[in-house]
């Protein structure tokens, strides 16, 4: 199979964009209307389970400091074939895992391998464009993502309700399958020119040192690291929230999950209206209402004893539209200031955002407790820690490229 030489046109780019970064919910979202049933048939543990999520993401961001340079010292097409193909062997590994200890080994697998993925989809739109072009350009692959992200749980719920737990993870190696094949034939090198002192240790830490010390890269990681985390309680709580607390099953929860997607959806498409009038750090600062707004009410509806499904869909369709900027533009602004360093940079943003996750997911598997408090609380504070950096660090120095 021959490789594609010229460079990707705006509309191949968004569609590798969200296909890559797709990778994630495909990872997470599909199989979530299935971790009560994971629960029960492997006799696994409240903690156990919530570790399938956990692992898996705190390997995605280790996997993200390996894959970053890497990606930089060999480019990014041979990063993209190898960890599809990976991903694709993991995802049938698990249809085999009998144990809940072999199914978070391989979850482990697939989260090392989908940072290569996701890392180089990000350093990607840095090769090709200048930051605020990026920033429309991941708009338009975050849309894609969206409408993924709304088909996974809907895909999800009905597998596991009707065919098992374990045909979920053969849907994601379907789509991991038809990923391979579009970069395979339709994705070129998108690097430059490589650097051949990527994995040398003396200018790798010199590399992160920059990276890590710079202001702008420190607004932008800990704006997409903390919506990440709101994003995260609600993603690793809500199957057992609306299922088992508040009674929905697998189909019922995957609908409501993929109303959560929707309201992302159109988030990115107002993000790119906002772009054009006030750039990206007033972007995030109007969207820092919406995502207030739901964190804040969530956890009112929570304290005062509200016990229903309206009381968690509602706020979290204000939390998913402001997430909807805020990820596009954090994940771009990110990367900005380097770009002769995206792979490290999209690698370290990367890794601050999958700790917190890990953090995330390691709380959930004690905090949870039968009523809707802990998936609200968690979600409250995602939110307000994600408005104060918005409002504050990213107005400062969000701009610094």
């Amino acid at each position: 199979m021959t490789a594609p030489t010229r460079q990707p046109t705006a509309l191949v780019a968004a569609v590798a964009l969200a296909l890559l970064l797709g990778l994630q919910p495909v990872t997470t979202d599909l199989y979530l209307p299935a971790l009560p049933a994971i629960q029960a048939e492997l006799h696994a543990s409240m903690h156990a389970t919530q570790l399938t999520m956990a692992a898996l993401l705190l390997s995605f961001g280790l996997g993200q400091l390996v894959a970053g340079p890497v990606a930089d010292r060999f480019g990014r097409r041979p990063v993209l074939l190898s960890t599809l193909s990976v991903y694709l062997l993991a995802s049938f590994a698990a249809v085999l895992a009998n144990t809940i200890e072999a199914l978070i080994l391989v979850r482990i697998v697939q989260g090392a391998v989908m940072a290569g993925v996701v890392v180089v989809a990000r350093a990607m739109v840095r090769d090709l464009y200048a930051p605020h072009e990026g920033a429309r350009i991941m708009s338009l692959g975050l849309s894609g993502l969206g409408v993924i992200a709304i088909t996974s749980p809907l895909l999800g719920g009905w597998l596991a309700g009707h065919l098992g737990w374990h045909t979920t993870f053969v849907a994601a190696a379907l789509i991991a399958l038809g990923t391979l094949g579009f970069v395979a034939t339709q994705l070129p090198e998108t690097l430059r020119q490589k650097n051949p002192q990527a994995l040398h240790p003396g200018p790798l830490l010199a590399s992160w040192r920059t990276v890590l010390r710079h202001p702008t890269f420190l607004a932008w990681a800990g704006l997409s690291a903390a919506t990440y985390g709101g994003l995260f309680v609600f993603l690793a709580g809500s199957s057992f929230v609306y299922m088992q607390v508040l009674g929905l099953d697998a189909a019922q929860y995957g609908l409501a999950l993929s109303t959560s997607s929707v309201s992302y959806l159109a988030g990115t498409f107002v993000c790119r209206r906002w772009l054009v009038r006030h750039g990206m750090a007033g972007a995030v600062r109007r969207a820092a209402w919406f995502t207030l707004v739901g964190g804040l009410s969530m956890a009112a509806l929570a304290a005062a004893g509200v016990q229903s499904v309206w009381a968690i869909l509602v706020p979290q369709l204000f939390f998913a539209f402001g997430h909807g900027t805020h990820q596009a533009c954090g994940q771009t602004g990110a990367v900005g200031p380097f770009p002769q360093q995206a792979g490290v940079a999209s690698a370290l943003s990367g890794f601050v955002l999958a700790v917190v996750a890990f953090c995330v997911g390691q709380w959930l598997g004690v905090a949870l407790d039968g009523t809707t408090r802990p998936l609200a609380y968690g979600v409250a504070t995602g939110a307000v820690v994600t408005a104060l950096i918005a409002w504050t660090t990213v107005q400062r120095h969000g701009g610094g490229h």
